[in-house]
């Protein structure tokens, strides 16, 4: 069973956003939106799926480093977990400015500032790459010789710590703003007025922006989002688009100096003879947030069947040590394509219907590979049966549905 802190506190993330829901109405803010919180929350799932693969790296580096080169072997104790902890915040600031600061780097970042709301949905809004630029700054912990096992319960709590100032419901916080992060503190961070992109990067503690030089006060409303928003509610192209971005104006560099300048400068480098620097503008005047609008059956449509997957997540997670590779890559595709289709519904793709029709089919075959041994056999047969009816009904009910309204319209 993965013993994961991020992981088993899954459960507590939705009960907090629906708590959340309620005080943001009885406020009066509408708080959410289901396309965008629907892509916050993929981006969290493919983040967790791929991390699966990718944390293999990352801590088996740390692991080799640990036994080979540390210095010291710290014993494991409440005091040194506490130390180890705020170290780790320490080492959490610089990769996290670092990310802000170096454009490869952003790449691997700019996910989870991309959504243009701000509850605590775009808290699990989080990049499948960024672990690739950012697990060599934790490398001293391991040569200081703090326990790998310790680092990934560091790890995980300082994470989950960040989850609850993702949020516009709770406003300043007396004596904790002087010296631990704050909704206030990390709404500017998200911020993308001129005067708050790159600042506030704690984890845990405030005190080293403070220390550093990147802290700034929480003053006007900040308005949340990139200065070039993604306009996408497709997880997977919300993690490429920079990427994508960078390819473009790589090949407008004729040399390779400034093309390795262009990598590791901050985002909005060019050298001068292509403009120059490209400096956060003041928002503009008709700025308006990027949103699609779909039938609400199918909004319907897609939180059901958001239930499913995220249940299909949620067991795959926890369960992760026990598969083979081959279920980890087929449960991985299965959710991932899951996330894709929602967003093909939500942008009203041509392609959405047919191949919203073929994953259902495949979930239902991975779904029954994988739990067989645990119903009886009509049982099992009948519940898939059921799910793939009422989904293929659902589906085209809405079909129907939108042919009349073009009839109407013409």
């Amino acid at each position: 069973m993965n013993l994961s802190p991020v992981v088993i506190a899954i459960p507590m993330y939705f009960i907090l956003m629906a708590i959340e829901m309620i005080a943001l109405r009885f406020q009066k803010h509408p708080g959410y939106r289901l396309n965008d919180a629907i892509t916050n929350i993929n981006c969290g799932v493919i983040s967790q799926v791929t991390g699966v693969f990718i944390k293999v790296l990352s801590i088996g580096i740390y692991v080799l480093i640990y036994e080979h080169l540390a210095l010291f072997h710290i014993p494991n104790n409440f005091w040194t977990f506490l130390l180890l902890f705020f170290l780790y915040d320490f080492c959490y600031y610089w990769a996290h400015r670092m990310s802000h600061e170096i454009n490869l780097f952003w790449g691997g970042h700019v996910v989870h500032h991309s959504s243009e709301e701000y509850n605590l949905s775009v808290a699990l809004r989080q990049s499948s790459t960024q672990t690739i630029w950012t697990f060599f700054f934790y490398f001293p912990l391991a040569i200081l010789g703090f326990d790998p096992v310790m680092l990934v319960l560091a790890s995980g709590i300082n994470l989950l710590y960040q989850f609850w100032i993702h949020t516009e419901a709770i406003g300043r916080m007396g004596f904790l703003e002087k010296f631990m992060n704050t909704p206030s503190h990390h709404r500017v961070h998200h911020g993308r007025n001129p005067k708050y992109i790159d600042k506030n990067h704690a984890g845990t503690f405030i005190i080293f922006d403070k220390w550093f030089g990147t802290f700034q006060e929480e003053e006007e409303t900040p308005t949340y989002g990139i200065t070039s928003p993604v306009k996408s509610w497709n997880p997977v192209w919300v993690n490429l688009a920079h990427y994508a971005s960078m390819k473009k104006e790589l090949k407008m560099i004729p040399n390779w100096s400034d093309r390795l300048k262009y990598l590791f400068y901050k985002p909005g480098w060019l050298p001068e003879y292509l403009g120059g620097y490209r400096a956060p503008q003041e928002i503009e005047s008709d700025y308006k947030k990027f949103d699609t609008v779909v039938p609400p059956s199918m909004n319907w449509y897609v939180f059901t069947q958001y239930i499913f997957i995220l249940l299909l997540t949620g067991f795959f997670l926890f369960k992760v040590d026990s598969f083979t590779w081959l279920p980890k890559v087929l449960v991985s595709t299965i959710i991932i394509w899951t996330t894709v289709s929602f967003s093909g519904v939500f942008e009203k793709r041509s392609w959405y219907l047919p191949q919203e029709v073929a994953r259902i089919l495949a979930f239902l075959a991975l779904v029954f590979f994988l739990i067989q041994s645990l119903l009886p056999l009509p049982i099992l047969v009948g519940l898939l049966s059921l799910y793939g009816l009422v989904s293929f009904f659902w589906l085209w009910k809405n079909q129907q549905l939108k042919s009349q309204i073009h009839s109407i319209s013409l």
